[in-house]
């Protein structure tokens, strides 16, 4: 099965340019560093703004960048003049987030016309080896008259 076709040519630069109107992704220092159609990564360095009491990235962190990437890999398969909002998501966290960088990678599993479910797996790095941390699954709905929303 091959990448799957955006029904919006434009959808990088909307991807893009909602991404950095996100205050929370600023503040945190995560940065969107891969968008293809169906497909977004995030990456967000480890830093003492992220930590939680034991040195472990915390599990709001993580989640933010997980849930920004399945929304923004839903965005990216829309048509013009929609945007997307998540009205629910699981997260798995599977070990402790340690290493330099946190590395969100979400994946469309099913657009449709009013839902979307997407995937995001949330890796720790440190010195270019990656650790599976955390899995989320989300689902994002359609909204129309909102073009470029994603929450």
């Amino acid at each position: 099965m091959g990448a799957p076709t955006p029904k919006n040519p434009e959808f990088e630069a909307l991807v893009r340019g909602s991404f950095a109107k996100q205050g929370l992704m600023k503040t945190i220092g995560a940065d969107l560093t891969r968008v293809l159609p169906g497909a977004i990564e995030i990456v967000l360095p480890a830093s003492p703004a992220v930590m939680q009491q034991h040195g472990f990235v915390h599990a709001a962190a993580l989640a933010a960048i997980a849930d920004n990437a399945a929304g923004y890999a839903a965005l990216s398969l829309m048509p013009a003049g929609v945007g997307v909002l998540t009205t629910e998501f699981k997260i798995n966290l599977l070990a402790p987030a340690t290493g330099d960088r946190m590395l969100a990678r979400a994946h469309v599993v099913k657009a449709g016309q009013t839902l979307t479910v997407a995937q995001t797996e949330v890796f720790a790095e440190t010195a270019g080896q990656e650790k599976l941390v955390a899995l989320l699954t989300a689902t994002l709905m359609t909204v129309t008259g909102r073009p470029g929303v994603v929450d």
